[in-house]
């Protein structure tokens, strides 16, 4: 069978139909300048007859308003960056923003490839997780004629706009939580330290406080991957065998420590009178658990949500600390 491709609707074509000029369909459709009701409604009854589709693009390109707003994140798999992306949506879809995204999987080579082509569509804005980028990165950014906001992380000097929380400082107190009440001999599980250096600063605030407080990292088990439910039990499990007499260990996030849960559920290891387990991120999933995580909780939906009305407002360039809430739930 042969297919007939039509050619797209065009701007003219509605502006006849509607029996208006041009320049008028296009305040009616950008809801900008003076128009009667009546011809909205005739420009709209067209724009649906004809199933015309604006070229955002080509408005973009034809001045300084872009209405893009692009997301580079390292991951979707990880609930963090989607509640991030949650939190933005409703006030760039308010304001008349489009979100865009693209996911690098923790490569800062990828980042770099991402944000060309990102910034290539001429975005309002572009938003990357931390302040680690490659030398590449950071020059496009700089040179780009849009907002650049980083997310999660404010232990750097941002480029521009910053958004989130000291995972230094997260680190820090989680060690201290557990000095508190007396864990001694505490192992850590976690991530990608390199890839992931939002885990990397947590976990330096970790081993420093620890050692500040004459009880130093006993063992740790890095996986070379990225976190997830499995990897943490496998985590907790080779952990364990090299240092049975753990009495608490830290995960890198809620993932990992969910993990690390079920190992001791099914090798009837008690928490926490036999081993304290910590997570880091307050998901939900670890607060239904039979036993509470003992966390720290971030406002990922509040860093979406302040970050996008920054960006709406053209904010000046500033670091904002939304700060982080200690669980103590009942695993540690």
């Amino acid at each position: 069978m042969d297919f007939k491709y039509e050619t797209a609707v065009t701007l003219a074509q509605v502006a006849e139909a509607a029996g208006v000029g041009e320049s008028t369909v296009s305040r009616v459709l950008r809801n900008h300048g003076s128009f009667s009701g009546k011809t909205r409604d005739r420009v709209m009854a067209a724009v649906e007859r004809l199933g015309y589709v604006p070229n955002r693009i080509a408005g973009t390109l034809a001045s300084a308003g872009s209405r893009l707003v692009a997301f580079v994140v390292p991951s979707l798999s990880n609930i963090v960056f989607a509640d991030v992306l949650r939190g933005a949506s409703s006030t760039l879809e308010q304001n008349q923003h489009q979100a865009v995204f693209a996911v690098t999987d923790y490569d800062p080579a990828r980042e770099e490839a991402l944000v060309a082509s990102m910034l290539a569509w001429r975005p309002a804005a572009v938003m990357l997780a931390g302040y680690e980028h490659t030398q590449g990165t950071v020059r496009m950014l700089r040179a780009a004629s849009c907002r650049i906001v980083e997310l999660l992380d404010i232990d750097g000097v941002a480029l521009d706009l910053a958004v989130g929380f000291s995972n230094h400082d997260a680190g820090c107190r989680s060690a201290h939580y557990l000095l508190q009440r007396h864990y001694g001999r505490i192992g850590y599980v976690g991530h990608d330290l390199e890839r992931d250096t939002r885990a990397g600063k947590r976990y330096a605030g970790f081993c420093e406080t620890l050692s500040a407080g004459g009880s130093p990292l006993v063992d740790r088990e890095i996986h070379a991957g990225a976190s997830s439910v499995e990897n943490g039990r496998l985590g907790l499990e080779r952990l364990l065998t090299r240092s049975p007499d753990l009495d608490a260990v830290y995960f890198s996030n809620d993932d990992m420590a969910l993990g690390g849960y079920f190992h001791c559920l099914a090798r009837g290891i008690s928490i926490p009178s036999q081993l304290a387990i910590f997570g880091y991120n307050g998901l939900d999933i670890g607060r239904v658990t039979p036993q509470p995580f003992s966390t720290i909780r971030t406002p990922r939906v509040a860093t979406g949500q302040v970050a996008a009305q920054l960006v709406v407002e053209n904010a000046p360039a500033q670091v904002v600390d939304l700060g982080f809430e200690l669980i103590e739930g009942a695993t540690a």
